[in-house]
């Protein structure tokens, strides 16, 4: 039995601000992608049967422009803190852990800016 306090325990074993800016930043992506999802999913709805013009011309719009980045930048970046999460809770080599974690945050990366360049070709007219 032990005399020190249940504080007195915990003290020491890892820190819990960094898991509080995951977790924040979690919730407030999924509340950002829940708006930005029903547009994307009214703005297909509305261009069924539109030709390949009529989709160039809607996603030249600023503002879906704008609003198609947004989600991309939500989606990737909600998807990559949902990946770490899982690696960091299921795989418990030391090594392996952060390797698969690195290679998730370049991968989430390397697709978000993917999608951007393509979605600011379109809207440019490139």
């Amino acid at each position: 039995m032990s005399l020190r306090t249940p504080i007195g325990r915990a003290r020491g074993l890892g820190s819990a601000k960094s898991g509080l800016h995951h977790w924040w930043m979690e919730r407030i992506t999924a509340v950002a992608l829940i708006p930005l999802t029903l547009w994307f999913v009214v703005a297909l709805v509305g261009l069924t049967g539109a030709d390949h013009a009529t989709a160039v011309a809607w996603l030249q719009t600023p503002l879906n422009a704008i609003l198609m980045l947004l989600l991309i930048v939500a989606t990737f970046h909600h998807m990559q803190l949902g990946l770490q999460v899982m690696i960091e809770d299921y795989i418990h080599a030391e090594g392996l852990k952060i390797t698969m974690v690195i290679v998730e945050k370049l991968a989430s990366f390397g697709l978000a800016v993917a999608c951007g360049v393509a979605v600011l070709k379109v809207s440019f007219g490139g």
